[in-house]
């Protein structure tokens, strides 16, 4: 068994503050503590460490559980503490030991070591941890919390007795085959010329040093890390018990490839929101850490850091650029297939086709910009990707641009989310990120394999039935399967694309009178009515107005191969049918203008790819299926010729 040579006075020096000793200690307990966190989370560990004289409790940072969990730190183990926090916790000094080295994996104890005591505690009191001889026992932990007093009876002399129930309590008399392991003598400690001993550092007034985002615990007093923002959010407003706020994120990655996620709210959005700028450098400090929700959550820290009202952001310069712009780690077309729904991930492919934006209407009543691109890469497989928002217009209209002129970019796309509608596909979030021909080298990889053949190469959608001049993935019907397969029928309503002809419109009633009053960000639209005043009475809001506004509610019917049938086009998709607005077409007709006839003749009998919300409605005792028009696009021969190769190919690949 090998000699340990442990610092003398290293505890009492250690608690004082003095954060370059890095000194040897011994292992005397170890013992797992529950933590708050996500299910599956590995434990924590509360370790004394000993310096042969006095001793203390420390907590391991959660990178170096594994050394507990392994085995390779136990009782009797002796280690080089290389780095460390003291922080000040209710009044109580707490070591938190970021990185240590094992020296001796197996030792006896050395020493008679007596807890250092708190502030307020006699040394009368302080517990003594008396030298065990007996062999060590591998591998073991205590299971409870280190008691080492000793016993006495009202009888007899003070002696030694083993507490029951904690082998880390048991005190033998030293026998005299055991060899006993005493430290080897050492010059009085002393510390460095730049040692102050200034007593606790408290959290928050040590001085921030710049760590790794990998290590960052919750059990830290100041932090600093410095990295570079890969992602920011825009700003999102809610309404809670306490009343209305804001609140933005942004991410961030530093040298060592951790990434972290930083929350702000309220008041520290308009600290924040303008100071920070996506590929800038930045020192951020004092924040509070909080596990990080991975439903929402995709980096790969298990802590998301809340700045408050002391922490800081400073910009600072990178000149070597040591901090990467961005960390991919990319998933192959073919792989996304197996993926789960709402996974969050990073793909990389050629854009083939690229479809115009389009408007659609959420469930909270907002509108919304989505624009469908296709991505294929050499793994034999396509997808399709839908843009959100701000996307459709920036890096969407700058795509659309390059396929028009015969240029097929490559896109990476950084956190996009899974869809398993129909298939697979993948969507924008908040914190996704799109970079046209990165200079990364899977994107080099696929240029030159699209431009040596890669163009022409056979591919297989993994978003079933995708056509690219449709809206979104389709679970393709005829009119008379949807009566045939009872559609609509269940608690959900089905979603179908229908390809058929309009061959008819109802005239009388082609919109309504709605109201024109703006209700925080979105429009009121109930139907209003004259009142005896002469304005538009909204019986919602309660309100008169001058004017209303007009919104679509036709009534088409529709007819394939199979029969015909009707169904309903509300405001979005009446205008893409008819090509302008209700007013313009309600005005057309008040003036006796010739364009509202040509405005309905020019959408009949022209062959469309319709989106059908198909559910059953009760009208008094009368229940019927009612189909309503989500999506209604022109039928382009191209792609739709596109769309019936694939399903014969897949139609021969399943014999």
């Amino acid at each position: 068994m090998a000699a340990a040579r442990l610092t003398p006075n290293g505890v009492p020096a250690t608690l004082a503050g003095d954060l370059n000793l890095k000194p040897v200690v011994q292992v005397v307990d170890l013992k797992s503590i529950a933590v708050n966190g996500p299910p599956g989370s590995a434990p924590r560990f509360r370790i004394v460490v000993s310096d042969g004289t006095s001793t203390t409790p420390t907590l391991l940072a959660s990178q170096l559980c594994d050394l507990a969990l392994s085995g390779l730190v136990r009782r009797g183990t002796i280690v080089q503490l290389t780095e460390y926090l003291v922080n000040g916790v209710q009044g109580r000094r707490v070591v938190v030991i970021l990185n240590m080295e094992v020296l001796v994996p197996e030792c006896d104890i050395i020493g008679q070591p007596i807890m250092v005591p708190e502030p307020g505690v006699s040394n009368q009191n302080s517990m003594r941890i008396n030298q065990i001889n007996s062999a060590p026992q591998h591998g073991s932990m205590t299971g409870g919390a280190m008691n080492t007093g000793t016993r006495h009876t009202d009888n007899a002399p003070a002696v030694q007795r083993p507490m029951a129930g904690n082998s880390s309590n048991m005190a033998t008399k030293p026998s005299d085959s055991a060899p006993v392991f005493q430290p080897t003598v050492q010059p009085s400690y002393r510390p460095a010329p730049n040692y102050k001993n200034r007593g606790t550092i408290m959290k928050n007034e040590a001085p921030a040093r710049i760590i790794p985002i990998s290590q960052l615990n919750p059990y830290q007093g100041r932090f600093a890390i410095k990295a570079r923002v890969t992602a920011k959010g825009e700003i999102r407003r809610y309404h809670n018990a306490k009343g209305d706020g804001k609140v933005f994120s942004f991410d961030l990655l530093d040298s060592d490839g951790g990434e972290i996620r930083v929350t702000c709210f309220n008041a520290l959005v308009d600290r924040f929101y303008e100071a920070v700028e996506v590929g800038k450098v930045y020192v951020v400090s004092r924040g509070n850490l909080k596990t990080a929700k991975k439903d929402y959550n995709h980096l790969n820290s298990e802590w998301e850091i809340f700045l408050e009202n002391q922490s800081t952001v400073e910009l600072c310069p990178d000149e070597n650029c040591s901090i990467p712009a961005q960390r991919f780690c990319f998933t192959t077309i073919d792989r996304i297939e197996n993926s789960d729904n709402n996974a969050i991930l990073d793909v990389i492919g050629v854009v083939t086709s690229v479809n115009p934006t389009t408007t659609i209407q959420r469930k909270n009543g907002m509108d919304a910009q989505k624009r469908t691109i296709t991505l294929k890469d050499m793994s034999g497989r396509s997808v399709e990707v839908t843009m959100w928002g701000d996307f459709c217009n920036r890096e969407g209209s700058q795509l659309q641009q390059m396929v028009e002129c015969g240029v097929f970019p490559v896109l990476a796309v950084k956190a996009g989310k899974v869809n398993d509608f129909n298939g697979k596909s993948v969507g924008t979030i908040s914190s996704s990120q799109l970079l046209i021909n990165p200079d990364l080298a899977e994107a080099h990889s696929l240029r030159q394999w699209f431009d040596c053949g890669g163009r022409d190469a056979s591919t297989q959608s993994i978003s079933r039935d995708f056509t690219p001049a449709a809206s979104r993935n389709e679970n393709r019907k005829t009119v008379a399967q949807i009566k045939d397969d009872g559609l609509g029928t269940g608690d959900k309503p089905d979603w179908v694309t229908v390809k058929a002809t309009v061959t008819f419109l109802k005239t009388d009633s082609f919109c309504y009178t709605a109201c024109p009053n703006m209700i925080g960000d979105r429009q009121c639209n109930k139907k209003v009515t004259k009142s005896d005043t002469g304005n538009w009475l909204c019986d919602k809001c309660n309100q008169e107005f001058p004017e209303c506004d007009y919104r679509y509610l036709l009534q088409i019917q529709i007819q394939d191969h199979t029969g015909t049938t009707w169904a309903t086009a509300f405001q979005e998709t009446g205008q893409e049918l008819l090509g302008c607005s209700a007013r313009e077409l309600y005005m057309f007709k008040e003036n006796g203008d010739s364009r509202y006839e040509d405005t309905l003749m020019q959408c009949l009998h022209w062959d469309y790819l319709l989106r059908l919300k198909v559910k059953e409605e009760t009208y008094g005792d009368d229940r019927r299926i009612k189909n309503t028009v989500a999506k209604a696009e022109r039928v382009n021969p191209v792609a739709e010729s596109k769309f019936m190769l694939d399903g014969i190919s897949r139609l021969m690949a399943s014999y």
